[in-house]
């Protein structure tokens, strides 16, 4: 992709954040945005720098993720196309509290301040959209939680499996393939597990018949199984 020929203002219509914007509009916020492509394992940004933007991941995966005082990772969120994030935090006037790093070569649309300050201020629509926006995250972050608090690590698993299957309106028996898009190990910190015991939650589900492991394909054989089997 050409970044010169990149049209930003047709790319911001289609991000829920601004489909309702008016061509003029889209195209003043526009001219506040940057893209910026990161190489695999380069940093987006980094804790203690200033924010002042937000973001949105237009190709590859960016994970947001914090490090411990003994130097462990724990991966926040991952971010793939057209998912957004530091929207809350740009409004604080506070450096980020996070790292992002592109876990694939990626191109990352940056939304500057001063410009989404501009439409707030003549828009209240737009400003009630954009809390839309971060109460979704929050709501999100919360479900995080209960999931880590109230699941067991196998349910964890199962969930991240079927996380975009409606699983009732799914025939019995019907087999769908689930792509990882990240590493095994970066799944497993996201869902707050240990890689070796992901690892082994995918095994014991392909020994009982309920998925067949190939690299980073996961073919789940039954999807009402699989969803039931949680609830042992």
């Amino acid at each position: 992709m050409d970044i010169r020929q990149f049209d930003l203002p047709r790319y911001l219509s289609v991000l829920p954040l601004f489909a309702d914007l008016s061509a003029p509009e889209l195209q003043r916020l526009a001219e506040g945005c940057r893209l910026h492509r990161f190489a695999r394992g380069e940093n987006v940004f980094a804790v203690g720098q200033p924010c002042e933007e937000f973001h949105v991941t237009v190709t590859g995966q960016v994970k947001l993720f914090a490090i411990s005082p003994q130097g462990q990772e724990k991966v926040i969120e991952l971010c793939g196309p057209g998912t957004s994030f530091a929207e809350a935090l740009m409004f604080t006037g506070r450096p980020y509290i996070v790292n992002a790093q592109a876990l694939s070569d990626s191109l990352v649309l940056s939304v500057g301040k001063a410009a989404v300050v501009k439409e707030i201020e003549a828009d209240a629509r737009f400003a009630m959209r954009m809390l839309a926006g971060i109460s979704r995250r929050l709501h999100g972050l919360v479900h995080d939680v209960q999931a880590y608090a109230l699941h067991s690590g196998m349910q964890r698993v199962i969930g991240y499996l079927l996380r975009d299957q409606e699983v009732e309106d799914c025939a019995t028996g019907e087999v769908i393939t689930v792509s990882l898009p990240v590493s095994k190990g970066t799944i497993a910190s996201r869902l707050s597990l240990t890689p070796e015991y992901f690892s082994r939650v995918l095994h014991e589900l392909e020994a009982a018949g309920l998925i067949e492991i190939d690299k980073r394909d996961i073919r789940i054989l039954d999807v009402k199984r699989l969803a039931s089997y949680e609830m042992r």
